[in-house]
């Protein structure tokens, strides 16, 4: 697909062959609904589960897809990423799969349950500062040490297609779907889910929902161009990166609009879920029903017609510490 002239880092093509090369070794996730829910929020509500995914996040089908796409003089030399969550572990799984190493750049805040995920699926984790430029410069180093492949956590045309791959599934598990919500951050999910079921069904709706305290990506529509923050505030630590060169123009052309929500819905949304879906999911995850159930989303005319609507729960791996104090405050 391209618009503008345009052409994308991923296609409809792309993302089909990516559930070729992944259909074996990922979970084809359920969808949930809930009467409870559909009455808060005056909608049909379905939740794409991705929390149940392998990795315990949508994150493992860009990850698979990228090393079986790598030809076996590059996969022998094994893959290398910096990443402070869910893409971490999804990459250190794949590779795990495919027998090859996976070395892992991760900044010394990272949440501990998502660096106990690398170690678990075998990733050989080499710790940098919380900085960006320290991460990258890790990451630079560590290359040039094992020859190894560069995975990018979004901004990386496998891993878009592989994320696509969600919407192929959710469009057929739910084909009356006029409306996905999708988190952003990066820039990966969506722009894999846009793609997608916008060359599926035309005339589907695709919304961000993002959090206040890291709005970059809502700021970036508004302004046409890519916007990036001085410092993020928000307990969706899985929504704290920016857009890249490649995810930009997707989102650009094809998200439809971004809703902001702060962080005391978020973490209403995650009770929601955990009480009433009985599902267990991280803030970035919940931030979709956030977003449904916000004042700026019901009372927006634009959006009066959404009246199936698709929400992608992106992951479940959430640090239980935090979790209790958030839900305690």
């Amino acid at each position: 697909m391209e618009a503008n002239g345009e052409q994308y880092a991923a296609n409809f093509s792309s993302i089909k062959e990516a559930q070729k090369r992944i259909s074996l070794y990922i979970h084809k996730t359920p969808v949930l609904s809930s009467e409870t829910l559909n009455a808060m929020s005056g909608r049909s509500l379905f939740f794409k589960c991705e929390c149940f995914q392998k990795g315990g996040a949508f994150k493992f089908r860009g990850a698979s897809n990228a090393v079986l796409s790598l030809d076996e003089d590059q996969a022998i030399k094994g893959v290398v990423t910096h990443s402070s969550g869910n893409h971490a572990a999804a990459l250190s799984l794949a590779a795990k799969l495919r027998g090859i190493p996976a070395y892992i750049v991760i900044p010394k805040n990272a949440p501990k349950c998502k660096v106990e995920n690398v170690v678990r699926y075998g990733g050989q984790v080499i710790w940098s500062e919380a900085t960006m430029h320290s991460r990258e410069s890790v990451a630079s180093k560590v290359l040039e040490e094992t020859g190894a492949v560069l995975v990018h956590p979004y901004n990386d045309g496998r891993m878009i297609s592989g994320q696509g791959t969600i919407s192929l599934e959710f469009l057929e598990q739910v084909p009356l779907l006029d409306t996905i919500i999708v988190p952003i951050s990066g820039g990966g999910l969506i722009s894999g889910v846009a793609l997608a079921a916008k060359s599926i069904k035309p005339a589907i709706r695709i919304l961000a929902a993002e959090p206040i305290g890291a709005n970059d990506a809502a700021q970036s529509k508004a302004a046409g161009r890519i916007i990036t923050l001085l410092e993020t505030n928000t307990v969706a630590d899985g929504l704290r990166a920016f857009l890249g060169d490649l995810t930009w123009p997707i989102v650009r052309d094809l998200v439809d609009d971004v809703i902001t929500v702060e962080d005391k819905e978020i973490i209403e949304a995650m009770k929601l879920c955990y009480e009433i879906l009985k599902v267990a999911v991280e803030p970035s995850g919940a931030i979709g029903l956030a977003a449904v159930l916000s004042d700026g989303f019901r009372k927006n005319p634009a959006w009066q017609d959404s009246k199936k609507i698709g929400i992608v729960l992106s992951g479940g791996n959430v640090d239980l510490g935090v979790l209790w104090d958030s839900f305690r405050k």
